[in-house]
Formats: structure tokens, C-alpha cells, sequence
């Protein structure tokens, strides 16, 4: 366990913060890592500071940028909230979440994004970002200038409080998304009109071949060449087709569908999950991959419940998604760098925010882990939804988590900062 040792405390003002000492370098190197004013100070040799933390033993791993979670709030608020989906994320080592506009009402008038931003603002414990809706009567320039980080999820096909946008409508919203030079990120899937009361079916119905055609059409409506990010990719193939930024999720990683009876909508997502060859197939495609991102989408319990045909779509995911990769460098199935670049670096690459990690100036937020994996319990989990897919799986939780050079999270208990809204760069700050 962490080791704080408290130092020259009469003169605690004029020090930095924070010193993480003796912390093995993703180089291998061991060395003290100095926080100050949320920044990395210096990494090198000892320096006197406020407090120092004692990480011999411990992974130190940049926090997470989980860059797709759905939080709720609002009327959906028994699902989850800006507090519970804050917590669940810096239980899991995630120290920034961007939000998907598939809100109600969803985010596609600058009024509501500034509201969303306001609400985060008020209840989150990790920084944040919010993107905005794309619909044909959005208005992409004012969302822009009202500090949206990125435009989507983008629905290609229709999903949980999601409408699908048409080829005529996306086209001209990818061009005006380029000019103001944003990401357009996609959710690529085609419908197929089928019944849907199984997870066998609902892999028919959202095929493999459906999110290969949904991924070429959107490139070919690409004209302009917007930035492009493509969503939870669920499958090799479409994974080989993507022009632009690639996701994956956990649960299309480590969940296939003969996990679950073929009627348990516990396992119902969009795209959904695949076949057991499929799952291995991607893992083929692991150093393709861009980013992990949880799609954190929680329902409760009782509309999980539901006959399948009428449950909601959605895994919860961002408090277990790295923890999960975690244990499988652990097993020696990964590299530690390939999940940090997957999970941090190219995230904060990709969205332009600044990254954290291990270079003066950077970001101060780290989450460290002991290195003993135990099994995911969905009672020691703190989304509000209460139950997960993963239960019973290996995972590598953080002991502590710090954000901005403060300790936000340490051994269960959560000592609240002010988050970071990281606003788009088309942010027109109001006088």
C-alpha cells in the first residue's frame, strides 16, 4: 500500500504539492515524479515537497481518458448521474470522460450543451468534456463556438435515445465539421428489418457485414475528408476498412455472445457483442486499435429485465475497463505501454487535450495499482446501475488516484476537486 510521508509542513505553501517517488518509468527507469500547479514539475531525483507518496511496488500509470460514456442525469438519473458516473471512473483509474449527446433532451442547441457543462461542473469528481449531437437541423458553428469537444456519437444507424442520420444529412454535416476543423466520431451500423429476440438475432440484425457496409458508406460520404473516429468497432473486417481513428470496447473484447443465454439482455448492445471466433479475431487487430473506450451506457437492473426484444441496449463499463486490460498485461497478453498510448495518450492525441503522463508539463493525473488482480464484484462497484457483465472476471483496480496533482481517490474514499471542462478549440468564451 501507498506511503504518504508529510514533509517540512511550516513550509508547506511554497512547496510543490505532491512528490510520487520511486515510480518505474514505462522506460523502466525508477524515479521521483514532482506535481505542481496540476503539472508535472520534475522527474528525476528527490525533491522536498508538501507530501510525498511512496509508489515502490505499485504500477503508476497515467489517468485514463475514457472518451465515450453516456451519464445519464436528468429524467434518466436512476440510471446514473454526473456524481455516480464521476466515482465510477475514478474507481477504475479513468481522470477524464467525454460524454455523448444522446442525452434527454440530447445536446444539439448550444443552450443545452452550456446546460450539460453546468451540471458536470456542479456534481463530477473527474474532468470532463461534453461533444455535441448531429442532426440536420443542429447548429454545428454555434455547438462549436459553446465549446463542444467533438460532434457524435454520430448515429449511422439508430440506437438506445439515438436517431439515425440519413446519408443526405451527413454528408454537408461532414463538410461543415471539416471546415471548422472538429472531429466527427460515428456509431457505423446498418439495421437489417428482422425480428429481434435473441442475442443471436441481434447479431443478424446488426451483422458483421452491416457495420462493414455502415463504415464504407460514411467514408464515401467523407468527400471533404473530415476527421473522422469510428466508434466501438466490433469486428476485423470493419476494423481494416475504417479511414480515421479506430475504438474498441472492453465488452466486444472480453465478452462474446455464447457468454450468455441466448435470451438474456444482459448481453444486449449496439453493435452487439460476437461470436467467440469474432472476439479472438479482434484481439488479432490490437495494435489497429486507436483507443479502448468503455461505451458506458447503464440501465438498472429492472429494464435489463425486461423480455429482450423491448430491454435497452448498453453495458456499464468505465469504473471496469482498465482494470480488465490491466490484468491481462499482468498475464503477459499485452504490453502496459500498448494500453497506456490505447487508453490516455492517443485519446488526449485524438481530442486535443492535453495529455498526462511523464514529462515536465504534463498533466498531473495518475492512478496507481497494487499488483494483485481479484474478481470484478459488482457490490464494490459505483454505478448506479448496480450489476455488470464483467462479474467474476481478473481486474487490476487503482488503490489511489490523483487528478490535477491532488488526490482525488484513495482506497475506496473520494475527496472532491473542481473538474476540468475541456471545451473544443472553437470555445468562444462568454464576456
Amino acid at each position: 500500500m501507498p506511503l504518504w510521508l508529510w514533509e517540512k509542513a511550516d513550509t508547506m505553501e511554497s512547496l510543490p504539492s505532491l512528490v510520487l517517488g520511486n515510480v518505474t518509468l514505462p522506460s523502466g527507469r525508477v524515479a521521483d515524479v514532482t506535481l505542481d500547479g496540476g503539472r508535472v514539475a520534475h522527474v528525476g531525483a528527490r525533491r522536498v515537497s508538501a507530501a510525498r507518496l511512496d509508489c515502490t511496488g505499485l504500477l503508476v500509470l497515467p489517468g485514463a481518458i475514457d472518451m465515450h460514456v453516456h451519464l445519464r442525469g436528468g429524467v434518466q438519473s436512476a440510471k446514473e448521474d454526473w456524481k455516480s458516473g464521476s466515482m465510477s471512473a475514478l474507481a477504475g483509474g479513468v481522470t477524464v470522460v467525454v460524454d455523448q449527446p444522446n442525452t434527454i433532451p440530447p445536446i444539439t442547441t448550444p443552450d443545452a450543451l452550456q446546460a450539460r457543462v453546468r451540471e458536470a461542473q456542479e456534481h463530477s469528481y473527474c474532468s470532463f468534456a461534453v461533444n455535441s449531437g448531429v442532426t440536420p437541423d443542429t447548429p454545428l458553428e454555434s455547438m462549436w463556438q459553446a465549446g463542444a469537444l467533438a460532434f457524435g456519437e454520430t448515429f449511422f444507424a439508430p440506437s438506445s435515445y439515438g436517431d439515425a442520420i440519413s446519408d443526405a444529412a451527413l454528408r454537408p454535416a461532414l463538410e461543415r465539421i471539416r471546415a471548422l476543423g472538429a472531429l466527427a466520431t460515428i456509431h457505423a451500423e446498418t439495421v437489417e428489418d428482422a425480428v429481434d429476440t435473441g442475442l443471436v438475432f441481434h447479431d443478424r440484425v446488426r451483422s458483421p457485414e452491416g457495420e462493414l457496409r455502415a463504415v464504407k458508406a460514411v467514408s464515401g460520404l467523407n468527400e471533404g475528408g473530415c476527421r473522422l473516429h469510428f466508434c466501438h468497432l466490433s469486428t476485423k473486417r470493419s476494423i481494416d476498412a475504417a479511414q480515421g481513428s479506430v475504438e474498441v470496447t472492453p465488452h466486444h473484447l472480453f465478452l462474446s455472445l455464447e457468454d450468455f443465454d441466448a435470451r438474456d439482455p444482459v448481453g444486449k448492445v449496439n453493435p452487439p457483442l460476437r461470436t467467440e471466433k469474432e472476439r479472438k479475431q479482434l484481439w488479432g487487430r490490437w495494435d489497429r486499435i486507436d483507443v479502448i473506450a468503455s461505451d458506458h451506457a447503464p440501465h438498472t437492473r429492472e429494464e435489463k429485465a425486461q423480455p429482450f426484444s423491448t430491454a435497452p441496449s448498453g453495458i456499464c463499463g468505465v469504473e471496469t475497463m482498465l482494470p480488465l486490460l490491466l490484468a491481462r498485461v499482468m498475464d503477459g497478453k499485452c504490453s502496459l505501454q500498448s494500453v497506456i498510448e490505447k487508453t490516455s495518450y492517443r485519446p488526449a492525441e485524438i481530442l486535443g487535450i492535453p495529455r498526462a503522463g511523464f514529462s515536465v508539463g504534463d498533466r498531473a493525473d495518475f492512478a496507481l495499482y497494487d499488483k494483485i488482480p481479484a474478481p470484478v464484484m459488482p457490490e464494490l462497484l459505483h454505478s448506479k446501475c448496480g450489476w455488470t457483465p464483467f462479474e467474476g472476471h481478473l481486474a487490476l483496480f487503482p488503490v489511489t488516484v490523483i487528478r490535477e496533482g491532488r488526490v482525488v481517490y484513495r482506497e475506496g474514499e473520494f475527496f472532491r476537486e473542481e473538474p476540468v471542462w475541456f471545451s473544443g478549440k472553437g470555445y468562444v468564451k462568454p464576456r
